[in-house]
């Protein structure tokens, strides 16, 4: 699974992305993360506030981060298989 980080490289955007991971490491699913930290690439997502996460190309979260919770959901609905 893709998951994409979408932001400036600030601190939200790393604990976001930690959190992603400790959440596809609780559920034991597949995960590839991409820091995202070009302005027009994270315009394209039509993001206003960052950090954003995208999965699998769909975004899910924008303008907070998620607790690890909130994260295996949205990991566990947005599930594909590459």
């Amino acid at each position: 699974m893709l998951i994409k980080v979408l932001g400036a490289g600030c601190s939200n955007c790393k604990t976001l992305e930690l959190r992603a991971k400790q959440a596809a490491e609780e559920l034991r699913m597949p995960l590839e993360i991409r820091e995202v930290q070009d302005i027009e690439e994270i315009a394209h997502y039509g993001l206003n506030k960052t950090p954003g996460l995208v999965i699998n190309g769909k975004v899910v979260s924008a303008g907070y981060v998620p607790m690890v919770e909130e994260l295996k959901s949205l990991l566990t609905k947005n599930f594909t298989v590459a």
